[in-house]
């Protein structure tokens, strides 16, 4: 076999197999081309496994493992390949297809226990039977069954090379000639002719096993005549005819038959024998059983055809979480918020001399920050309305407008038409925060621009929810000893998940459920925390409040269940995701079996995800390799959540230190180049950009630095023109990217 390793070239031709294949449904073309687009970097055999699944048009899941044959587990409706990488892409496909066929269309029943047929016999009508379906199905499919077929005749895969195909039993011709049929010359008598009209119409699986049962009972008549034949041949031979029945008196008994396998006239005699139990016609066990020997000779060759070596593929998972574990409600974290009062009571320290600066700072800000939100609610009511009536419809009413009717000599429209404005969505905003210990310095200035969009939300009505990730929140028991307990996992554990850590928690700081009054409470207590950082360190931090590590792809997979219920609960039509955060996470692991010799269970433990590992998900198809760099593995978490939940925008916004701009950049616009140099330019003059090659819908980059100077036109009595001049300047260029990025993030929005 000639090799022709499957890649992503193959896109091409596998496009214009779907072309003619689908026919009259164009959307599953579509949905084949979206999904290819999600996981350009995976390797060629997992592009097979979509043409399965398109192919499949159902729920179907669809694994290429190191194994010879294909199977299909119609409980887990699991389909696995074997890894055919010695194949053609011809070969391929018509494989591809051909096991689809049965995923789709043989069913699983114990059939075997009501039919004494071997399974070979009603493989070979279930072949035919399912390949017509298929070719029915998808019409251009004919051609890949032709050329794959053709390949493997001219490769001679059904080892017939050197056999008389008519000397064959009735299964083996028939085999041939409904899949290499247009390339051999095979010859019927009437009475095979009439079976091989019988399997060619089969159209249900009671059909076959019908059909099946009449071909073996038939080869298995002509097995029983030929070794018949050759027992009194074999007796002849050893007694020199002494004893020998006599077969035809018209020959000469001292010549020796001709024997062959072409089918005989059955008789009365061996027609009327039955074998007993356990018994088999001309010997003691099954060697005269008849047997389908090119479908034997086919599945070793293709067998040849799959790799078995190498690391194993590994398809994970995301675990369906039970929110109720990892979510802090806000009552119970503003609940923390309780300790100051209590150190401020056993110090005897009155609150006005630890945040009284805090709070007219908080006071200000809010004051200054109505202009802001004033803006985004203008800019979002313009860009909603703009859109409305750009979808508007316009219908005559059937009343005459009087207005008109004296153009009636050169005017047919005399009627009144009404305007109908398209009406808008319910949108909600989901708020992801970063509560992690590299945002110390600058976890103020995100709070002031996370609180812009919520006064924003609250103005226009729009209902939202902020999580912060952490791992340090006390959701883990302690023991008796003090020491940190051992927390369930929020899922059920199983082999193949992707494994979140026991000590993962999604704060709910915010949430528009509160009235604005409670909610600006709950915001000056944050605000008192975010300043607290920079004058007190954590001296100040109530339990469960300090700052952690960066659990971001945590907080990726929680969101598999807050969007839908968030969604649910308010209603809502469509919803924007915001993540806030100052950097990546390190990829998640996975759970796997582990079995060790002193224990009779296998063990699930974690594992680190290897290059030849792909997440899968169920409910929309798709496949994503995960062969990619440390930093990567957020933006395929993030392409999984686009494409199972199409009516959410997911939006970051990365704060970044100047240092660290030019090599975030890069990662999405590759080393030089124009883009990168475009969005170079941007950074240096406006301090903020936006990138769309992420796997967020838009993702923004904000200078920390810029975000912390005073937007404020604020300069000491008595400062002379220069001073006042460059603060101005400054207050513009603040206003500038503030007023940028938030006039973009609303366009998304609205």
């Amino acid at each position: 076999m000639r090799r022709e390793l499957p890649s992503l070239m193959d896109l091409k031709r596998i496009e214009t197999l779907f072309k003619l294949s689908i026919g009259r449904s164009s959307d599953l073309l579509f949905l084949y081309n979206r999904s290819i687009r999600n996981q350009a970097m995976a390797v060629s055999h997992e592009i097979k496994s979509q043409l399965a699944k398109l192919l499949a048009t159902e729920d179907l899941v669809v694994e290429h493992k190191k194994v010879e044959t294909a199977c299909f587990n119609v409980h887990t409706r699991v389909l696995t390949l074997p890894m055919w990488e010695q194949a053609s892409g011809q070969v391929y496909d018509m494989l591809v297809g051909h096991e689809v066929g049965h995923a789709l269309y043989t069913p699983d029943n114990d059939w075997f226990r009501s039919r004494n047929i071997p399974p070979q016999f009603v493989n070979v009508v279930e072949d035919v039977r399912i390949e017509k379906l298929m070719k029915r199905r998808y019409l251009g499919i004919s051609k890949t069954f032709y050329r794959g077929y053709q390949e493997l005749a001219e490769e001679d895969f059904f080892q017939i090379a050197d056999e008389n195909l008519n000397t064959m039993n009735l299964a083996d011709k028939a085999n041939l000639h409904f899949k290499i049929g247009n390339f051999v010359d095979i010859d019927f008598s009437s009475e095979e002719s009439v079976l091989i009209d019988k399997i060619a119409n089969t159209e249900t699986f009671d059909d076959v096993l019908d059909v099946a049962e009449e071909l073996y009972n038939f080869c298995k008549k002509q097995q029983e005549m030929k070794t018949k034949t050759d027992d009194l041949q074999i007796r002849g031979g050893q007694e020199g005819g002494e004893d020998q029945p006599e077969v035809n008196n018209d020959q000469d008994p001292g010549i020796e038959q001709p024997t062959n396998d072409a089918p005989q006239e059955e008789s009365d005699e061996f027609g009327s024998e039955e074998p007993e139990e356990g018994e088999s016609y001309g010997g003691t066990d099954n060697d005269d059983e008849p047997e389908v020997s090119t479908m034997d000779s086919l599945d070793e060759a293709l067998k040849d055809l799959a790799r078995t070596d190498g690391i194993e593929n590994v398809y994970i998972e995301i675990p369906k979480i039970n929110l109720n574990k990892i979510i802090v409600s806000n009552s119970e974290v503003h609940s923390r918020f309780g300790e100051w009062d209590e150190w401020l009571e056993e110090h005897q320290i009155l609150e006005e001399d630890i945040f009284g600066s805090v709070d007219k700072e908080f006071l200000k800000f809010k004051k200054s920050a109505q202009k802001e939100v004033n803006y985004l609610v203008k800019e979002f009511e313009c860009k909603k309305a703009a859109d409305s009536y750009a979808r508007a419809t316009t219908a005559r009413t059937g009343v005459l407008d009087c207005s008109k009717l004296h153009t009636y000599k050169y005017n047919e429209d005399l009627f009144k038409k009404v305007t109908t404005l398209a009406d808008g969505k319910n949108h909600g905003l989901v708020f992801v925060l970063d509560w992690s210990g590299s945002m110390v310095d600058v976890l103020l200035d995100t709070l002031k621009q996370l609180y812009n969009l919520m006064w924003f939300c609250k103005k226009v009505s729009i209902p939202f929810e902020v999580y912060a990730f952490t791992n340090d929140y006390p959701l883990v028991p302690r023991n008796e000893d003090g020491s940190r307990g051992i927390r369930d996992l929020p899922y059920e554990k199983r082999e193949g998940l992707l494994y979140m850590a026991e000590w993962f928690s999604m704060m709910n700081i915010f949430t528009s459920k509160t009235k604005l009054k409670e909610m600006e409470s709950q915001m000056k207590n944050f605000y008192r925390l975010a300043s607290s950082y920079r004058k007190y360190g954590y001296l100040a931090v109530p339990t469960g409040l300090s700052l952690s590590g960066t659990p971001l792809n945590e907080a990726m997979l929680a969101l598999h269940e807050i969007l839908p219920q968030f969604k649910k609960e308010n209603k809502l039509q469509k919803v924007q995701c915001v993540v806030l955060s100052d950097g990546e996470a390190a990829p998640l692991k996975y759970h796997r079996e582990f079995h060790r010799h002193w224990e009779h269970e296998p063990f699930i433990g974690t594992s680190t995800i290897h290059p030849n590992a792909f997440l899968r998900d169920r409910k929309t198809g798709n496949t994503y390799s995960l062969d990619c760099e440390w930093y990567e593995f957020t933006d395929i978490l993030l392409r999984n959540l686009r494409d199972k939940f199409t009516d959410v925008n997911f939006i970051g916004i990365r704060v970044l230190e100047p240092r660290d701009a030019n090599s975030f950049i890069r990662r999405y616009t590759g080393w030089g180049g124009k883009n990168f140099d475009r969005i170079q330019k941007i950074w240096k003059k406006e301090k903020a950009f936006s990138i769309h090659q992420s796997g967020y819908h838009t993702y923004f980059g904000l200078s920390g630095t810029a975000l912390s100077s005073n937007s404020e036109f604020d300069v000491d009595e008595g400062a002379s023109k220069s001073k006042i001049k460059s603060a101005f300047a400054k207050s513009l260029k603040s206003k500038k990217m503030n007023k940028k990025v938030l006039g973009e993030f609303i366009e998304l929005i609205a």
